[in-house]
């Protein structure tokens, strides 16, 4: 928003007037403007280890409350900012919100639903994302035309979802695996029973009896997660996933989506119309995801839009190697097809790696490192976040549309990350996924490794 640059930094206001009609590769290249946006990202990244300790020893819902309470704040101080410093606290406060949820409710929905739906229900997080960012949008828009403080009123909205999973939070139950975990047995299989809808819960309520045994024998979470027998969950859930989910491309394929749209005539509005479309397939994609994931599973999903994002990146890069930058601008037919092709690919991305990059870490770790476990997969996926944000920019200006073939290259090499190394996961009950690893060509040496070291003993 104007107003906002103009208050905060009118530099790059200036420099955005001046530069209003060019659309080369480093018009928009601006560390310092990035930099601030990276720091809400920080902030998750650190906040989600404090996370992981109160979501083992109070529960997932403690983790979801002081999440919403710590957005709420970051909501208020940045409506309220009068200088740059305070609106980094605020966000700083995001980043912490962000951080608390992003860890606690993937692992929520995961342990409360039932294994042959868990795909659906845990995708119900990415879909009120997207939701969210649609509606952000939206509301973007509107308080852009509200001057000079309409943009306080876009930064103050954010109250309004911390307010609602606050709320939500305080009716939540807390999850069997959860309970279990913090010995609270009876508590636990009636939550169990709840949920189920059935009294025939007893081998279910027994296999989370036996992980939290195992749980309570693990000290240092972290640690154990960097044992031998861990490495299957250490490098496709804590590592590969969330770092991959970053770097599929999407934020240069939505960066440019706007050219795209001027192209076509849509002047000024070329922003909202593409941030709309593009978001609204998002929306339509996580929805897809939902009833696809249990249906056909997590890793046909995975592979099958990563040969697609392959496919529409190199067309993408090699159009805009060929017809743009320079001072050249987009033939109005040609950027019709790249509108549609930018279409596709955010359709490809969000019914594959958007979701599955937090349902797949969400259901493969023990429960003696799920909490740890997914504090790692939230701290590399913001760092990845915030890489991207940080280092897009000057790298679109130096490397050109060579950026976009180097994601075709790691989308190739995420799918073949995928082909190799993750077995299905579809309708596993969540504390059984562990035999999956006893059944794979490469990670059994390591589950096998640890079997014999027990029976040894």
């Amino acid at each position: 928003m104007d107003d906002f640059l103009i208050e905060f930094f009118p530099g790059i206001y200036k420099r955005k007037q001046k530069h209003m009609h060019e659309t080369d590769y480093c018009k928009y290249d601006s560390q310092i403007l990035t930099l601030f946006t990276s720091s809400l990202y920080f902030a998750g990244l650190i906040s989600t280890f404090g996370a992981s300790y109160v979501t083992r020893i109070y529960g997932r819902r403690g983790s979801i409350l002081v999440g919403s309470v710590s957005f709420f704040l970051g909501g208020v101080v940045n409506a309220a900012a009068k200088n740059i410093l305070m609106l980094i606290i605020g966000r700083i406060f995001l980043g912490i919100g962000i951080g608390f949820g992003n860890q606690a409710v993937p692992l929520y929905l995961s342990e409360m639903a039932p294994a042959k739906i868990r795909g659906t229900v845990n995708q119900l997080f990415q879909l009120t994302t997207c939701i969210g960012i649609l509606v952000a949008n939206l509301i973007n828009y509107k308080t852009d035309q509200i001057h000079p403080w309409g943009w306080r009123l876009s930064l103050g909205l954010a109250v309004v979802p911390a307010t609602l999973m606050f709320i939500g939070g305080l009716f939540l139950p807390e999850t069997p695996n959860s309970l279990v975990e913090q010995g609270k047995l009876e508590e636990a299989k009636a939550v169990l029973i709840k949920v189920r809808g059935t009294n025939n819960i007893e081998a279910e309520f027994q296999d989370l009896v036996e992980a939290s045994e195992a749980a309570r024998a693990v000290k240092n979470p972290f640690r154990n997660l960097l044992a031998r027998r861990n490495r299957p969950q250490l490098v496709i859930g804590a590592i590969g996933l969330p770092a991959f989910q970053q770097l599929t491309g999407m934020n240069s394929i939505l960066f440019y989506a706007p050219v795209m749209f001027q192209s076509l005539g849509f002047g000024g509005s070329a922003s909202l119309i593409s941030s709309t479309m593009t978001n609204a397939a998002l929306v339509i994609a996580a929805i897809m995801s939902m009833y696809s994931a249990d249906k056909f599973g997590r890793r046909f999903l995975l592979l099958e839009a990563s040969v697609e994002m392959f496919c529409y990146m190199v067309v993408v890069g090699v159009t805009l190697a060929l017809k743009f930058g320079e001072g050249k601008e987009l033939p109005k037919s040609l950027g019709l097809v790249l509108v549609i092709l930018i279409c596709l690919f955010v359709l490809a991305y969000g019914r594959s790696w958007g979701p599955m990059g937090w349902l797949v870490p969400s259901e493969i770790f023990p429960l003696e490192t799920r909490s740890a476990g997914q504090s790692v997969v939230v701290c590399v996926n913001l760092f990845f976040t915030a890489l991207i944000a940080q280092c897009f920019l000057v790298s679109l200006c130096h490397l050109k549309y060579g950026i976009f073939l180097l994601f075709a290259g790691l989308v190739f090499g995420m799918g073949s990350f995928v082909y190799f190394l993750l077995p299905e996961t579809k309708q596993v009950p969540i504390e059984e996924v562990y035999l999956l690893w006893r059944q794979h060509w490469l990670w059994k040496k390591y589950v096998e490794d640890h079997d014999d070291e027990r029976t040894d003993r």
